[in-house]
């Protein structure tokens, strides 16, 4: 079965500490460098989600920047 273009999957493993690592594929895929800060979604009924920060620059930006839209 070939995977849908640009669809990945990946397993991780929790750590003691409750700590993960991010897969180095999906470090290189997503441009994930270390020091950067990544958001954390959750949603009880649809899970985790970690979205790429761009998605939220502009969004944050208005909100914490006086910028309206």
């Amino acid at each position: 079965m070939k995977k849908p273009e640009g669809k990945y999957a990946w397993t991780v493993t929790v750590g003691a500490k409750g700590q993960i690592v991010i897969p180095k594929e999906a470090r290189r895929v997503f441009g994930i460098e270390p020091g950067d800060t990544l958001i954390l979604l959750g949603d009880e009924k649809q899970g985790i989600a970690i979205p790429p920060k761009e998605s939220f620059e502009a969004y944050f930006g208005r909100i914490f920047g006086g910028e309206r839209a």
